[in-house]
């Protein structure tokens, strides 16, 4: 029993350690980005990296998640005959839930996990150790241009991935199925709010910069070689996914506290 408790101990002592410095971490690169030059090149890059090689397969994903969503819906509100509100609820669970959460999931598995690599094989070289010898900034030079690109690529690819879920359902339940193409274009503003796309886009962007310090953190605190690049990339994106979880309920609570629903 006593080595179990410890056992437990150090893990609880291990898990503690790593988010303060994920944290610590988010912390200095918010501090940063203000500070110049602001390398808005460096930025752009990461921008149009994050968004080839996210924008594509989060358009797959939630095009899927458009059309099972729309099947479950559909078989719902058939049965209370309530028809006319497919739209509505899919406008909120897409926009809501869905878009913002697909995006950066593909981000975490195909930006993160590049980001990953690319910091971990410089942490494991020692270029990060060499740029502090010279005196080099390297959570500036490297980690904030590739957090703020990965913000706005997400905030912008969350807008485009929730038309590819809406269109998923807009496909199942009225080419599919023949429901009234009206009534269902229609149900979208009965329950969705303005603010509910406000708050997809805020999602993206904080969903962007959680997953983008987590691919960095992992990348920065990388070692034992390519096995250990390897190994922070594996865990970088199981964490950023439990992370992501657990922000986007933090915001979907805070969200329905203070906006009111549309229909009272």
């Amino acid at each position: 029993m006593a080595a179990i408790a410890r056992a437990v101990s150090g893990k609880a002592s291990s898990t503690v350690d790593e988010l303060g410095r994920i944290f610590g971490l988010m912390f200095a690169v918010l501090v940063r980005i203000p500070r110049r030059p602001w390398r808005p090149r460096a930025i752009a890059e990461q921008v149009w990296f994050v968004a080839s090689v996210t924008l594509f397969p989060a358009l797959l994903l939630t095009l899927s998640f458009g059309l099972v969503i729309g099947l479950q819906v559909y078989n719902i509100t058939r049965q209370f005959g309530a028809e006319s509100a497919q739209g509505a609820a899919m406008v909120l669970a897409i926009v809501r839930e869905a878009g913002p959460l697909g995006t950066t999931f593909m981000l975490a598995a195909a930006a993160g996990t590049a980001i990953t690599a690319d910091i971990g094989s410089r942490t494991v070289r020692d270029e990060i150790a060499a740029m502090q010898v010279m005196s080099v900034d390297p959570i500036h030079r490297v980690v904030v241009p590739r957090v703020v690109g990965a913000s706005i690529a997400a905030g912008l690819m969350t807008g485009i991935v929730i038309m590819g879920g809406l269109a998923g359902g807009f496909l199942y339940s009225v080419v599919l199925k023949g429901s009234n193409a009206g009534a269902y274009l229609d149900g979208f503003s009965t329950l969705a709010q303005m603010p509910d796309l406000y708050l997809a886009l805020a999602k993206g962007m904080v969903f962007g910069v959680v997953a983008a310090v987590i691919a960095a953190w992992r990348g920065l605190y990388a070692k034992g070689g390519a096995g250990g690049v390897g190994y922070a990339v594996n865990t970088g994106v199981v964490m950023t996914i439990l992370a992501l979880v657990v922000v986007n309920l933090i915001m979907t609570f805070g969200y329905l506290a203070i906006v009111p629903d549309a229909i009272q």
